[in-house]
């Protein structure tokens, strides 16, 4: 059992960046960001394989790097020029198997083993 633990969420004015981190008992094959806002479905936002591919959401590119360090056990998620929409729990995700690196059909169901979640909240 792959156990995740996320941090460095907190509240921001619009505009401003936090680091998020997610610590892995252990290496695995796929590794991605999650967002659930109050109302709305669980989405993804980044997605990066142990090879280093990565994929992002459209609603996020330009401002949203995403990163892993393999040797360490630990997914990153850089998130610059925040917005309100911005707000909301984010999740990290692992799954051992598989990894599917379109973010438009990426699913829960796709993950395995989840953290409890860190929420970040932008103020406007």
């Amino acid at each position: 059992q792959v156990q995740l633990v996320e941090s460095g969420g907190g509240s921001v004015q619009a505009g401003g960046s936090l680091r998020l981190s997610c610590a892995a008992s252990e290496n695995t094959l796929c590794m991605a960001w999650f967002r659930e806002a109050p109302g709305k479905e669980r989405e993804g936002v980044a997605v990066i394989r142990a090879d280093g591919i990565r994929s992002l959401s459209d609603s996020v590119k330009g401002r949203f790097t995403v990163s892993r360090d393999n040797a360490k056990n630990t997914l990153y998620l850089e998130m610059n020029n925040l917005k309100p929409e911005d707000t909301a729990m984010y999740y990290c995700a692992a799954d051992g198997w598989h990894c599917p690196l379109d973010i438009a059909t990426m699913r829960r169901g796709d993950f395995g083993y989840w953290g409890q979640g860190t929420q970040v909240t932008v103020s406007s």
